[in-house]
């Protein structure tokens, strides 16, 4: 399977966005091959500005390691679970215990810092929470608990958790429809629980460690190739059971099972990472030897956890690097706004007598909170169709959330009214920087921004 990191060019691609176009139901647009630019996204009909061009599912996306702490969601759609007691007693809860979401892994030079464990990940305890106003432990419990009822948390209803099917008690859903897809989609190889799918337990955890320890996009890569080993499996499954006459060629077999990671840029990881402003240019090539072992050594202990021989091929640090520098190139950042903020500004807009009334009860857990209480559920994610969208300085759509949209999925909204056949852009960075920090940071993306903005800006320079 050498010519797996290639498959932009041997499969065809039509069929398979045009499918993804027709389950998101986004028959606006199409996605086009270019051989000087790649894949893009254009219009087939006209959208008006703020109109809704896209919803993208994810493919495979995580919580950031650090964000679990702060925000209780579900581990497929990022939902936020349970009730607006219990997010918040949480975040009351480690805050107590002096935990911190945002781990850095360096300890003070006191000492008084130390790291606990919270499911399997390591995070950052204070040696004092004197920083903000504690609330009585049985307060806390009694709220996380759903012994204590709030005012008017009727308003954000949120559904209640649902347990890993594996056991493992570090993912949790919104229904049982996602727990199942996220079983079957890679969670059952990479769950850490008793009714695994892993060849080793001990391995995977290990693997989580390093990768908690190093990078979590360690942990996209995973899914993205136990996505593909589940989805070659149910695809041979399948073949068995129509019991043709000819069988398929297992290559074949696992090449249209890697079609959907296969869609992305791809470029290897110690290659395309952008090279950290701490690291001399004369220092480079170490530093992309480091971040090559750093792979290998992540690799290796995937292999060890969830290896399988008839998809051989996905095991190559070649490919693993293509993935890894995929997520780099394509990722989106995973947002979903907490309704914990909206709760606290939905008090604040009561009329005078409720507002008064009410916040004699929330006023102290607001006070608890302080600046996190509208802590967002923070991640990355790959979406196959967004990551299409090609940059533009003067984009004419961008990434943003509207209300009613509670969950992962990515959402592109016209900036402006986009003609039928124009292209669709985003700006993969704050287009109002001046044009030499543009492109700048655009060649970490590999290419040099040719867009109307950037031609004139530089005849100016």
């Amino acid at each position: 399977m050498d010519s797996v990191c290639k498959t932009d060019e041997k499969i065809a691609a039509d069929e398979y966005f045009n499918k993804l176009i027709t389950s998101r139901r986004c028959n606006g647009i199409e996605v086009k091959l270019n051989e000087t630019i790649g894949k893009g996204v254009y219009a087939n009909s006209e959208f008006q500005e703020d109109e809704l061009i896209l919803k993208d599912q994810i493919l495979v996306g995580i919580q950031h390691s650090s964000n679990k702490v702060d925000c209780l969601v579900c581990s497929f759609c990022f939902r936020f679970v349970g009730s607006i007691e219990k997010q918040i007693g949480r975040k009351l809860y480690f805050k107590n215990l002096g935990v911190s979401g945002c781990c850095d892994g360096d300890s003070s030079e006191s000492g008084e810092d130390e790291c606990v464990k919270y499911n399997g990940n390591e995070v950052q305890c204070g040696g004092s929470s004197s920083s903000h106003n504690t609330l009585p432990e049985g307060v806390v419990s009694s709220l996380m608990n759903g012994e204590t009822a709030l005012p008017y948390t009727d308003m954000f209803p949120l559904p209640s958790p649902i347990s890993c099917h594996g056991g493992c008690q570090e993912a949790f859903y919104c229904s049982e429809s996602c727990a199942e897809a996220d079983w079957e989609s890679s969670h059952s190889l990479l769950c850490t629980g008793e009714r695994s799918e892993s060849i080793s337990r001990e391995a995977l955890g290990e693997f989580i460690k390093h990768a908690n320890d190093t990078n979590d996009i360690f942990l996209l890569a995973a899914k993205a190739i136990a996505f593909t080993i589940l989805r070659y499996r149910k695809m041979k499954a399948e073949h068995v059971d129509k019991k043709a006459k000819q069988s398929e060629p297992k290559q074949l077999l696992l090449l249209e099972a890697w079609k959907p990671v296969s869609i992305g840029y791809k470029r290897r990881w110690w290659d395309c990472i952008a090279l950290p402003d701490d690291v001399d240019l004369s220092d480079e090539g170490a530093f992309r030897m480091q971040i090559k072992n750093l792979a290998c050594t992540s690799l290796e202990l995937l292999k060890t956890a969830i290896f399988d021989k008839e998809c051989e091929a996905l095991f190559s640090l070649e490919i693993y690097g293509n993935i890894i520098g995929m997520f780099e190139l394509n990722n989106l950042d995973l947002v979903v706004a907490s309704p914990v903020e909206d709760y606290f500004l939905y008090i604040d807009d009561l009329p005078d007598t409720e507002k008064e009334e009410a916040e004699e009860i929330t006023r102290p857990f607001l006070d608890a909170l302080g600046d996190e209480y509208s802590d967002c559920c923070q991640g990355t994610a790959f979406f196959p169709l967004q990551s299409c969208m090609n940059h533009s300085c003067c984009p004419n759509a961008k990434a943003f959330k509207r209300e009613e949209d509670k969950d992962g999925q990515a959402v592109i909204i016209a900036l402006r009214c986009i003609s039928e056949k124009e292209e669709v852009t985003i700006s993969y960075i704050d287009e109002e920087l001046p044009y030499k920090e543009r492109q700048a940071l655009l060649a970490d993306y590999g290419f040099s921004c040719k867009c109307s903005k950037c031609l004139e800006d530089s005849s100016s320079v």
